[in-house]
């Protein structure tokens, strides 16, 4: 009962992992995408073997149908696999959902009403929850959500300073995510150091296409940088990141609509406005050949991180620990040794050898001589939100949907 199939839903896709919650074993993966489109793509993993198919999926419904057909084509039927529950990443939860959900019909809804708050994402988690609990009537379905972890945060630090009413009636508040990624990795920190999770100040950098930083104190969340929405906090690899409100202001005067500014802010900035590109390798290696653009987007991308570090470093008093993970954290030593360049005061300082290793598993970054330990620790959002899934299902003796 502890084999639980992950899903990761947007608008268009559907990716999906089958996990043992236990050994976080995985048994197979794959993406339905280019759902709605006139036809869609569907990728299967399962050991070393792939298969991909072109068909048309509709929408969400198809999309599951098109998954489970693939599990059969492969000899391993979802039906006939005991599965223990689907767990479903969800980006919004609002300040309501501080743990993960046993999904029902009240919690689905809640779910589709938290889309103002999270327009490119809840709609489709809702689209797919519903139809997985119609293609797995009989399994529980539960709710991971990525704000969960950060409501730990106190009032001053998720409050925005705008008229309290307006803030209440609308729900602006900083509500965080990557949380399920920023817990699992700070439990394994404090594995890899061998202490208990509750001794340590941990500051975490998340450090993807999306990015963002988190102060952890004693396993739970008291800042972070991302706000309202993912918009907010590092530079990222389309996303601006921290901006005065009053460019927004002064662009509006200038006819940009609103939906111009969404795609500039979310789409058009952060690493591809600077320099082009939103992948780190491409712009690192446009800086390396003389690009000056390049060199500046990597420049106020270090900066950034580095301003919110330091600040992390005050609001938790002291550190234990600076982590990297992520696809560009977890595999760009250079911009890990830009980031901590200059830091020694802070009790910062890492080691270049150790930096500039192959390893791809947890391990020590910093020099012997640092009084804070920097690690590079992978981060495994799936097999969390399999693990959460399994603890509460197994824990509240669910053995199907409640609503």
């Amino acid at each position: 009962m502890s084999l639980i199939l992950v899903v990761n839903s947007g608008s268009s896709s559907i990716k999906y992992q089958l996990i043992d919650a236990q050994t976080e074993q995985r048994q197979a993966s794959g993406l339905i995408e280019r759902i709605g489109e006139s036809m869609g793509r569907a990728v299967h993993r399962a050991g070393s073997e792939s298969t991909e198919r072109e068909l048309p999926i509709r929408h969400h419904g198809d999309g599951f149908r098109a998954m489970i057909a693939a599990f059969e084509r492969e000899g391993q039927p979802l039906d006939r696999c005991n599965l223990g529950a689907v767990g479903h990443r969800v980006v919004q939860g609002g300040s309501e959902f501080v743990e993960p959900a046993l999904i029902d019909d009240e919690v689905a809804a809640k779910i589709l009403d938290l889309a103002a708050l999270a327009p490119l994402h809840n709609p489709g988690h809702y689209q797919a929850i519903l139809a997985a609990r119609e293609a797995f009537p009989k399994v529980p379905h539960v709710a991971v959500f990525d704000t969960a972890f950060h409501q730990s945060m106190p009032p001053a630090a998720y409050t925005y300073a705008i008229d309290a009413g307006i803030a209440s009636a609308h729900g602006i508040r900083r509500y965080g995510f990557h949380g399920t990624s920023h817990q699992v990795v700070a439990q394994r920190a404090a594995d890899f150091l061998n202490k208990p999770i509750h001794s340590l100040k941990q500051i975490v950098l998340h450090l993807g296409n999306g990015a963002s930083a988190c102060a952890i104190n004693a396993g739970r969340s008291v800042a972070t940088s991302m706000g309202l929405t993912p918009l907010e906090g590092l530079v990222m690899g389309t996303r601006s990141g921290d901006l005065d409100p009053g460019v927004i202001l002064h662009l509006l005067r200038r006819g940009f609509s609103v939906d111009e500014l969404d795609e500039l802010l979310n789409k058009r900035s952060g690493l591809v406005g600077l320099a082009g590109s939103n992948d780190m390798r491409d712009v690192r290696a446009a800086a390396d050949a003389g690009s000056g653009n390049a060199r500046l987007a990597l420049d106020v991308y270090a900066r950034r991180i580095r301003h919110y570090v330091g600040a992390y470093l005050v609001e938790l008093g002291a550190a234990d620990a600076l982590i990297f993970t992520a696809g560009v954290g977890e595999n760009h030593a250079p911009l890990r040794a830009e980031v901590c360049a200059g830091l020694e005061m802070l009790g910062i300082e890492i080691d270049a050898a150790r930096n500039a290793s192959p390893e791809t598993g947890p391990r020590r970054i910093s020099s012997d001589a640092s009084r804070v330990e920097v690690l590079v620790v992978p981060t495994d959002e799936e097999a969390e939100i399999a693990r959460q899934s399994w603890q509460l299902v197994s824990g509240s003796g669910a053995q199907g949907e409640s609503g």
